[in-house]
Order: structure tokens, then C-alpha cells, then sequence
């Protein structure tokens, strides 16, 4: 009899997006003409822009002819989306990287899993709680030792450092699921600690583009030091709505090093290229060049409205909300609101009761780690006319 990863028997038996649409289904089989209003799931809903599209028209126009159609992509990612990621997310930065520290990919949730398969499961890995599950789910497959950071109110959702020393650190900022950052000092003190005690950062900046505070980074390698101990994850997904199409790209610098049970040093940068090669077979050339587009000055505009236009829903919720004497967090430098259960409701009481009194979904926060717990997750990635409906729902509780 084949033997199974038992690590796999120690986490739950559903993914929370996939419990979340259980729940859902079973709702609507009961009540079908119910009309049902998601705020939860962070998928985007407005149409990807004008400038992207083309892009990709013309590209797929490239794949019907002979001459100028594509196959595999080169693993890394084809030069002229890396060098527009290097020049515009980082060179203009004032950040110094070189082209083949960047790792073109489909999607940072791929990214934040995979990354495990270059580091031992002997590492001891520290987790903000919450966090997207992502993070802890792959760990546990692994059967790494996980300490959670509690993210609450108490501690404004800064973290404090781990009670042991940790080899891994997760942080994602802007964050998901509460909406919180960090200012540039507390980001310090983590890489300082991460450089001390020479542990691996693993930085999910998935919602930078969302940041609006000028004091507030935008990379992690806006702080001195940083390439020597941290690996970034960044999306298209949110960014320019590549959730359907999968986009995404990590930044794995050549300062970084790791050592063998042997204690023989590797370079980070050259194992993650091998683990690519071996398992990946590249970003689909028409996705890369819609990719690719969003960088133009047209782009760039067009994307910017796009934000703008999912921050106002968030000021909408976030508003609706606190109108209803609820307490919220994020929700300026991030498209999610964090908000309080009310009367002491559970996570999951609170969703059972948005959905059958008002048939509005959100994200139990509990589904993101025990610091979640009492919490409830909104997203801002609705359309207008269902987030102002769902407000005045709310208000009908």
C-alpha cells in the first residue's frame, strides 16, 4: 500500500475560500431566488483596462503566425516584462536590482508555496496571525515548526518577535486580511532582526499599489540591508485584475545565501532558478505581454483609476460600517476592512448571520488564524452597485 504525506492529515479539510463557497451553494439551493452579494472572496470585478487588452489582442494575433508565435516561455520570464518590472517597480524606486534576481511567475500565491521547496523543513518558520493561509497551510504540509505572531488591536497589528528564534519569517504588508502596515521604522526592525539572527524574510507585497501614505513602503528593499535577507512576492492579480489570467513575479536577490545541513553556503537566487526550471514551464507569452502594458504611461493611468475606484468602495464600507457602531482597521492603504464582530458573535456566527438576514458574504476572520477570531474580513473588490447595496443591507441587521 503507497503511504501518503501524513502532514497532510494535520490541517483542516478545506480550504477557507472553499468552505466559504460551500456554505454559499448550500444557501442558494435552499433559497435560489435570493440575490446574494459577495463581499469576500478578494477577486476583482472590474474589466482589465483598455491598454492591457489590446496588448493582449495582438499578441494572441502574434500566436497565428508561424513566424511570430511563441512557445515555452524562458523559465525567468521573457526580457521585456523583467526589464519593465526592474525600471519601473524598482530602478525609479531608487532600488538597485539586476535583471536576473527577478523570477516572472504565474500568480504570488504560487510563489509564497512553492518557495518552501528550496528551504529544509528542519526551519523553524514564524507566521503573523492572521495571515492568508497560504503561509501556514504549505508549512504544515511540510511538517515545519510554526510559531504565530499575534496581529490584534493591543498590539496596533505590529507583531512582536518570535519567543524563539525564527529561520523563516512571513510578512505581508499591506495586509491581508486586515488591511494594516507598516511604517518604514517598524519594517526596519524586522529586517534588523532578520540580519542579526541571519534568518530569511519572505515579504508578500501583493496590495502595494493600494498604499496611499507617503511614509509607508512600497518594497521591502526600500530598507538598508534588506537583499541580504529577504525574498519579495509581488502580483498582477489585484494590481491590474490578472486574477483570471495569472501573473505574478519574485524577487529572490543574489545577496541571499543559505547553508547545508553540511554547512556548505548556496545562493537562494540559483536554487529558485533551478526549482523553476525543473517544475515551471513559464508564464504564457500573451499574459506577459499584457503584463508588460501595464508599465506604459497609458497603463499605469488606467490601472491608477481602477484603484481608485475599489478604494472608494472600501471608503463606502469602511464608512457604512463604523455608522453602524461597528470598529473597523485598514481599508486606506489596502481594498480590505477588518472589522469587530458585534456582541461577542463568533467569526463563523457572523457570517451564518450576514448571509441569512441580509445575503451579504464576507471572510470569517477566524479562517485566517487564531488572532482572527471575533474579527470579519470585507473586501472593497465589488462592484459600486452591490457594495452600496450591501451597506444599506447592513443596515437592516
Amino acid at each position: 500500500m503507497i503511504k501518503i504525506n501524513e502532514h497532510y492529515t494535520e490541517i483542516g479539510n478545506n480550504y477557507l475560500f472553499a468552505e466559504i463557497a460551500k456554505r454559499v451553494r448550500d444557501y442558494k439551493e435552499i433559497y435560489p431566488d435570493k440575490a446574494v452579494i459577495s463581499l469576500g472572496i478578494g477577486d476583482v470585478t472590474q474589466a482589465i483596462v483598455p491598454v492591457v487588452i489590446e496588448a493582449i489582442h495582438k499578441a494572441t494575433d502574434e500566436m497565428a503566425n508561424a513566424r511570430t508565435m511563441r512557445g515555452y516561455a524562458p523559465y525567468e520570464g521573457y526580457d521585456f516584462l523583467v526589464n519593465a518590472i526592474l525600471k519601473n517597480d524598482f530602478l525609479d524606486r531608487g532600488i538597485s536590482l539586476e535583471a536576473d534576481e527577478i523570477f516572472v511567475s504565474d500568480g504570488a500565491k504560487s510563489d509564497t508555496g512553492n518557495i518552501g521547496d528550496i528551504l529544509s523543513s528542519n526551519n523553524r518558520i514564524a507566521i503573523t496571525d492572521p495571515a492568508y493561509p497560504v503561509y501556514v497551510d504549505t508549512n504544515q504540509m511540510a511538517g515545519r515548526i510554526i510559531e504565530l505572531l499575534p496581529c490584534t488591536p493591543a498590539n496596533h497589528f505590529v507583531p512582536a518577535f518570535p519567543e524563539k528564534i525564527a529561520d523563516v519569517i512571513y510578512l505581508c504588508y499591506p495586509n491581508n486580511p486586515t488591511g494594516t502596515v507598516l511604517t518604514k521604522e517598524q519594517l526596519e526592525k524586522w529586517v534588523d532582526y532578520a540580519l542579526e539572527h541571519q534568518s530569511l524574510i519572505l515579504f508578500d507585497a501583493a496590495y502595494e499599489a493600494y498604499i496611499s501614505q507617503p511614509d509607508i513602503p512600497h518594497s521591502i528593499y526600500e530598507i538598508e540591508g534588506a537583499k541580504k535577507t529577504a525574498i519579495e512576492f509581488r502580483s498582477f492579480s489585484k494590481t491590474a485584475g490578472f486574477t483570471g489570467m495569472r501573473a505574478g513575479y519574485t524577487v529572490v536577490p543574489k545577496e541571499l545565501t543559505a547553508q547545508t545541513s553540511k554547512g556548505e553556503i548556496l545562493s537562494l537566487n540559483a536554487l529558485w532558478r533551478r526549482r523553476q526550471s525543473t517544475k515551471f514551464n513559464g508564464t504564457a507569452y500573451i499574459v506577459q505581454r499584457g503584463a508588460e502594458a501595464t508599465y506604459t504611461q497609458e497603463g499605469q493611468k488606467q490601472i491608477r483609476e481602477v484603484i481608485a475606484y475599489y478604494m472608494e468602495n472600501a471608503r463606502i464600507i469602511q464608512n457604512g460600517l463604523e455608522n453602524l457602531g461597528l470598529t473597523t482597521y485598514g481599508g486606506k492603504n489596502a481594498p480590505y476592512i477588518w472589522v469587530k464582530t458585534p456582541h461577542n458573535l463568533s467569526s463563523w456566527e457572523f457570517f451564518d448571520l450576514l448571509l441569512h438576514k441580509t445575503q451579504i458574504v464576507g471572510t470569517p476572520g477566524s479562517g485566517f488564524g487564531q488572532a482572527g477570531e471575533g474579527f470579519f474580513r470585507f473586501t472593497a473588490f465589488g462592484n459600486r452597485e452591490n457594495t452600496l447595496e450591501a451597506v444599506e443591507r447592513m443596515k437592516t441587521l
